[in-house]
């Protein structure tokens, strides 16, 4: 099965969701498809060698330019951020937890090894997830200025116009029953 997920620029802003593996997890970088490189042109009355020399240039680093995020986007949000700085302070905590997770399952078991009483087996923690990876993109102020109500089409004033007439018609109607009620009792109740 697959699921779509977020991809975001390096500035973490939410680009477009990709598709993906349903266990896909994490943030996963994307790389710049690099560039082909052209054979070069030989003259045609040069022959062409069984093996060519040809010396091996180190691998150049390919560029990052977003991220696949495997961490749900929230709702509410206009234009979505994904804040890789606390993404990779919570790496750091993951790691410093595996970390001291080796040291006290070693220590335990340098205690088993000596014959002295070692207590409990550690356990490994996982840190949770921050719930804040996910912020608004926007300032307060532009978030206003897409929410502010704009000025009313020719379409949105004709149904406001057209909704008063209709709430003016319906008044007079009643006016109009309350009156001949009157002039039905009045000729009825000799009044």
């Amino acid at each position: 099965m697959s699921k779509a997920v977020p991809t975001i620029g390096l500035d973490g802003l939410y680009i477009e969701d990709a598709i993906q593996d349903d266990s896909f997890t994490g943030v996963v970088p994307i790389y710049a498809q690099p560039e082909p490189e052209k054979a070069p042109e030989l003259p045609e009355d040069e022959e062409i060698e069984d093996e060519p020399d040809v010396s091996e240039e180190p691998e150049q680093p390919r560029e990052i330019i977003g991220y696949i995020v495997g961490i749900p986007l929230p709702t509410g949000l206009y234009h979505p951020r994904f804040d890789l700085l606390a993404w990779d302070a919570y790496q750091d905590a993951v790691l410093e937890a595996q970390s001291d997770y080796v040291d006290a399952m070693h220590d335990w078991q340098e205690s088993y090894a000596e014959g002295v009483e070692q207590g409990e087996q550690p356990i490994y923690t996982l840190p949770t997830i921050p719930d804040n990876l996910w912020v608004e993109g926007l300032t307060p102020e532009e978030i206003a200025e897409l929410t502010k109500p704009g000025e009313q089409t020719e379409v949105e004033k004709l149904k406001f116009e057209n909704e008063a007439l209709k709430k003016l018609i319906e008044d007079k109607d009643r006016e109009n029953k309350n009156a001949l009620f009157e002039i039905y009792s009045i000729l009825l109740g000799g009044e």
